[in-house]
Formats: C-alpha cells, structure tokens, sequence
C-alpha cells in the first residue's frame, strides 16, 4: 500500500461511523501544558536515524530569532534517502507528532513509551492528544452566528466528533480566505466593515482590521502578498480594499463600479480582475501600483470571474445575457465571447488550469471550456439548479439549490465527442435553498487526501465527509448551538518541499526537551527524534500579571450559582496581586449565547470570586478581564463548565 493510501485509510477509520457534533468543545488548543525544565539548545538541532535500507536525516531550525525557543516558529524537517545510493525517497506521506519528552531513565525507555504514545495518537481516544499534530488537519465550520466551529476529524468519543474550539468572531462572518502557508484565515464582517484575522496555529482572532464599506468576498492573490476583500458598497465606496497580508493593515481601496464584487488574479499576481454586477464590467487592477487600468464591458449582470494559467486568460460569466468572455492575459482585451443562455452563475477553473466550468440554474446545465481551445466541448445535464462549483484532483464538484444530491463529473471523461461521467450522492435530505439565506463561502471543500471532501448542507445544518467512489457519505457532523454555513481545512500536515525532504513549521508552546515522532508504512517504522526550545525571557517577564484558577473544575447546573474563583499572579516572581478593583468575569454557553458578566470580589487576600448563574445547559466558558493590568480575552486562560439541565425538586419541595 502506498502512503497516502495509508494515511487515506488511517483518516477513514478514525472517521468512519461517527456521528455529530457534541454541544460541548474540547478545547485542547487552549489548555496550558506544563513546561519541562528548561534546557539551552544550539541554533539547529540534528539526527540521523538508519534502518532497512533507509537514511532519516532530522533537522530543526528557528524560523524566527536565532535559536529555537518557545513561543517563536521552527522548522522541522525530515530528509529521507536510500542508504545504498542516496537517491531522496519521494512521494510518500510519513505521520509525525512532537510532544513533551518522556521524563524517564534510559534512552531505550524513552523510545518506548514514545511509540506507545504514537500508538494512543491513531486510536484517536478524547484527551489524549499530542502538544503538535504534524499530520492531520482540522475542519473549520463557518456558522450564521458569530463563530467558527473548529472539528477535529481524527478524534471520537463514544462514536461522536469532538469539537476541538470555538472562535468567536466580533460580527457575523459572510466569507473568509486561507494565507498561502494556511497560518492566518481572513474572515469577512459585513456588518463591523472590518475583515478578522484568525490565528490558525491557536484558534483565534488576532486583529480585527478595518476593511472598507460592506466587506463581502475575501480572495488571497497567488503569491500571498495582499487579502483582497470586495466591498459591496454604494457609489464611490464600491470596490476593493486591500490588505497588507503580513501585517494585516489596509494598503489602498480602488474604486471600481456597481454591485457586487468577485476576485481573480493572474497566476502571477501582476494583475487582479474585480467583476461589478450591476455596471456589467470587469475592472482590471495593477498589483503593484494598486491602481486601475482599465474597466472592460462584459455585458448587463458579471456574476463571475476565473483565471485559467494554461490558457494565460480570465473568463467571465455574464448572467443575463449568457455571454463567457475571454479576456486576453497580456493584452487584457476580450480575445473571445462564446454565447450561451442567460442564467448562468458561478465559473471556476480547474487546478490544473485545463478546464473552464460554469454551471447555468436557469436550464439545470454546466459547461465545459477546454482552455487551450476556447471552445465549449460539455454540456451536461445536471438537475437541481446547480449553484455552485469545486474541484478535487480528479472530479468536479456541482451543488443545487433544490436538490440534495451533490454531482461529480470526472474530469478526466470530459473533451470534444466525448460522454462525460456523472455520479451522485445525497449530502442530507433536504434541498439547500430550504435554509433561506444561503452562504457567500462554499458548502464544499476537497480534503488534504484529495480523494475526498466535507459539504456542509445548511438545511439540515449537518457537515457531511465523502470519500470518492462511494455511493454515500462516510459520516456527518450535526451542529448543535449554531446553524452551519460552509466549511474549510487547515492543514497541519508534513509537505515534501523538495525531493525526499517533508517538512511544516510549528510554534512551540512551551520550553523544554520534545519528542519529535516519524511514522513510515513501508517500511513499517516508528521513531522518536529529540529536540528541545530554550525559554523565552520576553513571555516571562516580572511584573507580568496573569490568571490562574484555584480548584477543581468548576460544574453548573441551570438555576444554581456556582463559584468561581482565581487569582492573578506574576508567573516569574510567583507574587499574588492583591487589592484588584476591576477584575470583571465573562461568561457564556457555546459558542455564544447568554453572555453574562460581574465584577469579582476579593474573598480572601488575592482570592477573587464570582457567583456565575445560568440560564441554559451546555459547555459554557468564562474569561477574566482585569483593564488596569492589561489582561483581557485574547490573552487570559479561560475555564471551561459543563451545566446540567434543572436541578430535580425533592419530594419536601413539591408539598404545599
């Protein structure tokens, strides 16, 4: 068996038969994992490790500063070769997990109880996790309310998804994008005029960065260096505001025309292309003066734009009058029109580059352009007013509105005198339009497999997982406490950047000694490397107030108060503040409902305490915000509090 057909299979089993999203999260990504001793490591950390025919070489390197440390980025990565001729082992997926190093004597025990671990890893059991994944990857869910749903696939409990976190958002989101290394998510808040900026490595919002008027689509040109946000704003505030993609502030707005706005880029970031609906052109954008060249008319209602780099051209979808036209790369001048029927909408482009598809929900029909002719060589019947429009390596993805079922046209059956292949499966019951207002972002993505993909039906309010050549979907995830809208991956898994070299970057959460485990299916091996992050002084510094939680978790139940209490303390000194006046406690149900808040009382010298009531059960979760010592959400540690249902009246209680 190869190794992605393993790690397919590895991520089939863990998902397969699972059932929906409990109401309650883990929030693993948030829990705080006590550092092992510090210990002063060397710029980079090597190993090589040689075993049936095969050469590992393992390496380490800060990324960020100039000695691998806590808090910073490193680079991990493994260089696999054959021992006889020292040719680089291509094409394989290894797994790999870092954690806190084992703690006891013998090096023989510590690969032990390493491998034991990664044993615990694939069984996917609740709780225990690695500090790092470098293998798998999480499900993001972007819900109606202000939330995104965070599901880690690899983990069941009691034959049920867990929920890894929940990320508030300021606003209701409309759309979002992934940076190119899939570090940051940029989410759209019509209603702030502002796009968020979500840390993908912890789970939470950073920045939320001004984005001009009525911010709706969010599109990160090829080369990562700007986020451009469509604002669907009224006369001269209709355009495009772009954002500098590192440091996360506006670089420019550019005019351009009426309604509504979607993006492309040519495959070199040169030029970027903004469709205006209502004035019927396409705005065509200079990168990197930021400035407009020129305004091209398509027709009475551009609906959608796509580049295609094998054909050096941008194709736009023209609704009303059923019009593609192709616009020249270079010389950005239409080349061609190729007249259709009025009702198309979406256009998307292979990733290849090779084919052009555009589905039209008037006449229940997607086309098929061959890019390197131009020439429309597939009309194919697809029932359910098709609406929008993804691709995996191998299959198109169609959705409708009034259907159920989800169609897959096999790429490789398309071209001039051929019958193109068409299956179908059913994500759900009902017809998506059922949910009234439907999403800007897509219900579909492709998973990291390639051979597979979650769409999220917003009728039934269920994410659905699909494995290529099945008649079904493999599993569901129910949402429970908001209403699903779309849903995206973030990839935490080893890439092969050269030949026989696989590597990701991680942000080590802590300082100390880490087992770094590698995984082969063929050979079959397990083996545990080791490199260790030198303490960072700036996260330590003294005078430096944190919170810290006194006993045990804390439970609810509806109708009851329950105590909460903590303490602020300087993690470097130890010393316990006292005589805090405005210390203020936030509490709400999952993900963001009921929201309460109290000022805590000082109980006992440095002991802070707030009665927290609650109106529903559910996962609920409190924060502490002290103003005059800078501590608030973004950075506080939060308490997690599963609340019961209504308190049971005793017989004494029911009398008269």
């Amino acid at each position: 068996m190869t190794g992605k057909g393993f790690k397919a299979l590895a991520i089939a089993a863990a998902i397969w038969g699972m059932g929906s999203i409990g109401s309650a999260p883990v929030l693993a990504a948030n829990e705080v994992v006590a550092p092992a001793e510090s210990i002063a490591t060397p710029q980079a950390i090597s190993d090589r490790f040689v075993r049936d025919g095969l050469v590992i070489d393992f390496k380490a390197t800060p990324v960020e500063g100039s000695e691998i440390m806590e808090g910073l980025l490193a680079d991990v990565r493994f260089s696999i070769t054959q021992e006889a001729t020292g040719e680089p082992v291509k094409g394989i997926f290894p797994a790999a997990w870092l954690d806190v190093g084992a703690n006891i004597g013998g090096k023989a025990g510590e690969i032990k109880e390493c491998r034991d671990k990664v044993g615990l890893y694939l069984k996917g059991i609740v709780g225990i996790r690695p500090m790092l994944d470098l293998n798998g990857y999480y499900v993001l869910v972007l819900n109606k309310d202000p939330s995104i749903s965070v599901v880690d696939p690899m983990v069941n409990m009691a034959g049920r998804t867990s929920t890894y976190a929940i990320i508030l958002l300021k606003r209701p989101p409309m759309d979002w994008a992934r940076s190119n290394d899939e570090k940051q998510l940029f989410v759209s808040m019509p209603v702030a005029d502002e796009i968020a900026v979500v840390d993908a490595d912890h789970f939470k919002v950073t920045h939320n960065v001004p984005a001009g008027d009525n911010p709706t689509r969010v599109v990160v040109q090829p080369d990562g260096r700007y986020v451009w946000v469509g604002n669907n704003g009224i006369g001269a505030k209709s355009g495009v505001t772009v954002i500098d993609a590192e440091t996360f502030k506006p670089v420019g707005f550019i005019a351009t025309g009426a309604g509504h706005h979607e993006i492309n880029f040519s495959d070199d970031s040169a030029h970027a292309f903004v469709t205006n609906r209502d004035s019927g052109s396409v705005s065509v954008i200079d990168v990197a003066k930021l400035e407009k060249v020129k305004d091209i008319a398509i027709g009475k209602q551009v609906l959608s734009v796509g580049y295609s780099a094998l054909a050096k051209a941008a194709y736009v979808a023209d609704g009303k009058t059923g019009q593609i036209a192709i616009i020249d790369g270079k010389t950005l001048e239409v080349r061609k029109r190729i007249q259709s029927h009025p009702g198309l909408g979406p256009l998307r482009v292979s990733p290849d580059g090779r084919w052009v598809m555009t589905a039209n929900t008037l006449k229940d029909q997607v086309l098929a352009i061959d890019a390197a002719t131009d020439q429309v060589v597939n009309s194919i019947d697809i029932a359910g007013e098709p609406f929008q429009l993804t691709f995996s390596r191998s299959f198109a993805y169609v959705r409708g509105l009034s259907t159920s079922k989800v169609n897959l046209i096999n790429l490789s059956t398309l071209g001039e005198g051929k019958k193109p292949i068409v299956n179908s499966f059913d994500a759900g019951s009902k017809a998506p339009k059922l949910a009234g207002d439907l999403p800007l972002a897509d219900t579909m993505t492709a998973a990291t497999t390639d051979t597979s993909a979650f769409i999220v039906n917003p009728a039934d309010n269920t994410t659905y997982f699909y494995m290529e050549g099945m008649n079904a979907p493999m599993s569901n995830y129910k949402s429970f406490g908001h209403v699903a809208r779309a849903a995206k991956l973030v990839d935490r898994s080893l890439k092969e950047v050269e030949p026989g070299v696989y590597s990701t970057k991680v942000r080590l959460p802590v300082d100390g000694r880490f087992d770094v485990a590698l995984m082969l299916d063929t050979p079959n091996l397990v083996h545990c490397f080791s490199m260790t992050a030198s303490r960072n002084p700036t996260m330590h510094q003294a005078g430096t107030w944190g919170v810290e939680f006194v006993g045990e978790r804390e439970s609810g139940v509806v109708g009851q108060t329950s105590a909460l209490r903590f303490r602020v303390i300087d993690p470097v000194s130890e010393e316990v503040k006292e005589g805090v006046k405005d210390a203020v406690v936030t509490w709400y149900r999952s993900p963001a409902f009921e929201r309460r808040q109290a000022v805590a009382v000082e109980v006992e010298p440095g002991i802070y305490q707030v009665d927290m009531d609650f109106a529903a059960p559910g996962a609920h979760f409190a924060f502490v915000q002290i103003p005059s010592l800078k501590i608030n959400q973004e950075n506080s540690r939060f308490r997690s509090i599963k609340v019961s249902g209504m308190p049971v009246a005793k017989a004494d209680d029911q009398k008269p």
